[in-house]
């Protein structure tokens, strides 16, 4: 390929909406263009890059006895029905209805498909275990797309749902899937993607793990121990409090003028946030419900965990006279009937708090949830925090970081199996439901995230193994006849020899031509010129800029080849 025939535009400014650097250097660099909000299509080197994405994936897929389908995109409402999720997924799934009024979903996930697919040739325990996936389009009306690639509507997934007879043999298959998640990450690139244990939100199921590329733009907040290497995403991670002996006091209500927030109170009152009970208002989403949630005052809701013991979808409560509460000054003792309260196990041991007193100006001091509360039930619902206690080694070591997240893994059970009346005979001859797992990548979102961490202010340095082309021929000065024939003969050479080169001959200066080279982000790049020739050399780098060196035109294609050859396997080689 010649540069001159490549369909790209590289742009020296980003538009002004792109608010992160992959974002920026892949719309700079003519990799992708938007057609719509969370749409976007991609030119060629984008697609080569793809390609080369889901050759590694088929690979590792197929490594693990993996049998390749393809799914529709577009499905009948009536098996999303099945499963239930037709009516329980929000705005995001996409429904319509088809010229005969049918209704009809652009597929965000495709377990209800996977199920269907193997309902009628699955009915024997014989058949287990097998997985089966694909590489498909996929919708999801996605309300906040952000970051190019990152977050879309539109997108490629690679999807693999897998069909077990027993719990022991899923969550055997289930750490096999594991490490060929970690492979496939590696032979792409970013081999510190790492594995953290998340929320399985609308997929079900009990056990799933995110796999995440830490960066500072990351959309997922990541809770790490580095102690022990425990790993979870904020939605999924245990918040794990002590509270120091404080003596239990006498209750007693003290007047706090004008005082709301727990930062005011317990300035005023003198006492720490620790020591305080802090109460965060909701309302269902179903029919606008209260409900109270109670916690330490320094901690914040984990509205995931609040929403899974609901098993409700909530938004932040808009406070009126009705309610019967009053705001700024709610607490555990005298609230209005018919409120759901939700207590936080960090007021467990608590044994002595300020609280709101439900009454305008006045708050509680000496509060203890035993002696004036009673027995209630306390649930998980806090944030983790910076510093906090880790839940696996007991340190205070909880470190907070930021990720993207590039791939998903669930322990499904039965969830789909059951509703969509996927049975098989055992040994037995009993009819059982078989156990699946499911396991995803986005392929455009894998792109983008390895363009975030391999860069440099110039451009991409895509890893060899991704790139859209291996090397980069660079011709300058070709009005020079020596030039022009040496750039040429070393062109065809490296073709010959299965080089993926990409040839630019343009009449442009070095700058410009260097600059596009940048932004193409090919790992190796060849340079022919006056200069070069001058001391019989053809000048070989890296976009990384780890070395430089002078290879002899005689044997340039074969030093090049070789090269390549060796940056390949020092990706490919993993277990």
């Amino acid at each position: 390929m010649k540069v001159q025939q490549l369909l790209f535009k590289t742009e020296k400014k980003a538009p002004a909406d792109c608010i992160i650097e992959s974002q920026s250097l892949m719309m700079r660099g003519g990799y992708i263009k938007p057609v719509g909000t969370g749409v976007f299509s991609m030119f060629p080197a984008t697609k080569r890059i793809a390609h080369k994405i889901e050759t590694i994936m088929r690979e590792e897929m197929d490594r693990i006895d993996g049998q390749e389908v393809l799914f529709p995109v577009v499905m009948p409402g009536a098996l999303w029905q099945e499963s239930g999720r037709f009516d329980s997924i929000g705005s995001e799934l996409l429904r319509f209805k088809d010229r005969n009024g049918i209704d009809m979903v652009l597929g965000m996930t495709h377990e209800e498909a996977a199920v269907q697919i193997v309902r009628d040739v699955a009915q024997s325990y014989a058949k287990y275990p097998f997985m089966i996936y694909q590489i498909q389009t996929k919708f999801r009306d996605e309300p906040r797309s952000r970051g190019g690639l990152i977050r879309t509507r539109e997108f490629t997934m690679k999807d693999a749902y897998s069909f077990h007879t027993s719990q022991e043999d899923l969550e055997k298959y289930y750490e096999i899937c594991y490490h060929a998640y970690e492979r496939i990450f590696a032979r792409c690139g970013v081999p510190e993607v790492v594995a953290v244990k998340s929320d399985s939100g609308m997929m079900g199921g009990r056990v799933s793990h995110e796999f995440m590329l830490l960066t500072d733009i990351g959309e997922d907040t990541i809770v790490i121990c580095p102690e022990c290497n425990y790993r979870s995403n904020m939605e999924a991670a245990d918040c794990i409090v002590e509270n120091a002996p404080c003596g239990v006091e006498e209750l007693a209500e003290v007047h706090t003028p004008g005082y709301k927030t727990i930062e005011e109170v317990c300035t005023y009152l003198k006492k720490p946030a620790i020591n305080s009970c802090k109460a965060v208002l909701y309302q269902r989403n179903v029919d606008d419900s209260l409900v109270i949630v109670f916690l330490r005052g320094d901690l914040d809701v984990n509205e995931t965990k609040l929403k899974n013991h609901l098993k409700a979808d909530i938004h932040p409560a808009i406070v009126t006279e009705e309610m019967g509460v009053c705001a700024g000054y709610i607490g555990p003792k005298g609230l209005p009937e018919g409120v759901t309260v939700v207590y936080d196990e960090s007021l467990r041991t608590l044994e002595s708090f300020v609280a709101g007193a439900n009454k305008t100006d006045y708050h509680y001091v000496g509060m203890n949830m035993a002696r004036d509360i009673g027995d209630v039930e306390y649930v998980s619902v806090a944030k983790a925090f910076e510093g906090g206690i880790c839940p696996v080694c007991g340190k205070h070591s909880i470190k907070i970081s930021r990720g993207i997240e590039v791939g998903n893994i669930f322990q499904l059970g039965t969830k789909y199996t059951e509703s969509m009346g996927l049975q098989y005979l055992d040994s037995n001859g009993e009819l059982q439901c078989p156990i699946m797992g499911c396991y995803g990548i986005g392929v455009g979102r894998l792109i983008a995230s390895v363009c975030q961490v391999r860069r440099d202010k110039f451009g991409p340095i895509w890893p060899i193994t991704i790139a859209p082309w291996q090397v980069q021929l660079c011709a300058l000065r070709v009005d020079d006849e020596n030039v022009r024939k040496t750039a040429d003969k070393l062109y065809e050479d490296l073709k010959k020899l299965g080089v993926e080169v990409i040839y630019d001959d343009r009449n442009i200066g070095a700058g410009s031509m260097f600059a596009d080279a940048d932004l193409i982000g090919v790992p190796l790049r060849a340079v022919v010129s006056p200069r070069t020739l001058e001391r019989g050399a053809i000048e070989l780098s890296a976009r990384d800029k780890s070395f430089t060196v002078d290879l002899t035109a005689d044997n340039a294609a074969e030093l090049i080849k070789a090269k390549v050859t060796e940056m390949i396997n020092a990706i490919s080689n993993v277990d």
